[in-house]
């Protein structure tokens, strides 16, 4: 981690630069700009709340703002890593030429992301007023998930641009996993209706242990326990390992396949 921190801090001002081309590029030739980071999320929020309302509200308290949870989260992840995949293939013409640190590239998609789900948040709380929600010290413990979401996804992000250097199709792939874990991240449905022993299950999903961590500290006031901690430390741990064990393992083939 030492050498990784080093390395930042010599190629910083190069950092800055990714950042900055990586944000502004998103927005290019857009009429409404940054005003999408918030338009998005809430036009996708306004849609399930009028279609799922009627079947899932009535036992969900503060139903809006447990949509918006599971939404901003998948939002933020879906973004993270999809952008994460490209990270090698859109920059080769730099990193073939220059020898700087790959990682830097993913690093900057994320830093990206993750300015855009800073601006998700404020609108976040802004609706968390509207609905009643009752702000306690408690949630300035959203800071661990969001911490722990931003290096799981630098870690699956790492994966997903090693695999996308080697076989370009892993993109149609991720799509299919992306609505799969939409789907079972419970997003708009609660998971109380099925068997305990199920429930469990989707404790197998990260994205899904975020946004409960989200709900739990938010609309209950509930601290998780410490084995949930625990939990939400495991999934950042487990794909940060592989991915740098991924980029040390491969890193002078990436040059040979861009």
């Amino acid at each position: 981690m030492k050498k990784i921190f080093n390395q930042i801090s010599r190629y910083w001002f190069m950092f800055q630069e990714l950042v900055h081309r990586d944000f502004t590029e998103r927005y290019k030739r857009s009429v409404l700009g940054m005003a999408w980071s918030i338009l998005s999320p809430l036009l996708t929020l306004l849609v399930m709340r009028i279609i799922f309302t009627q079947f899932f509200a009535k036992d969900i308290p503060h139903y809006t703002i447990y949509l918006f949870s599971g939404n901003i989260i998948m939002s933020y992840y879906r973004e993270s890593t999809k952008q994460g995949m490209r990270a090698l293939t859109s920059n080769a013409k730099i990193f073939t030429k220059i020898n700087v640190p790959k990682y830097l590239f993913l690093l900057s998609k994320n830093v990206s992301a993750l300015v855009n789900f800073g601006l998700t948040l404020i609108v976040y709380f802004f609706f968390c007023i509207v609905d009643g929600v009752h702000f306690t010290p408690k949630m300035l413990l959203l800071v661990f998930p969001i911490v722990c979401l931003l290096l799981m996804n630098i870690g699956i992000g790492s994966i997903l641009s090693a695999v996308y250097v080697f076989f370009e199709d892993a993109q149609y792939l991720y799509d299919i996993v992306l609505t799969l874990l939409t789907y079972m991240s419970a997003i708009f449905y609660s998971i109380d209706k099925f068997p305990h022993s199920f429930q469990r299950l989707f404790l197998l999903n990260p994205v899904y242990v975020y946004i409960k961590y989200f709900r739990t500290i938010v609309i209950y006031g509930i601290v998780p326990s410490p084995a949930y901690h625990l939990l939400c430390l495991f999934y950042p741990a487990l794909f940060l390992a592989i991915g740098i064990h991924i980029y040390k393992k491969y890193n002078h083939e990436f040059l040979y396949y861009l």
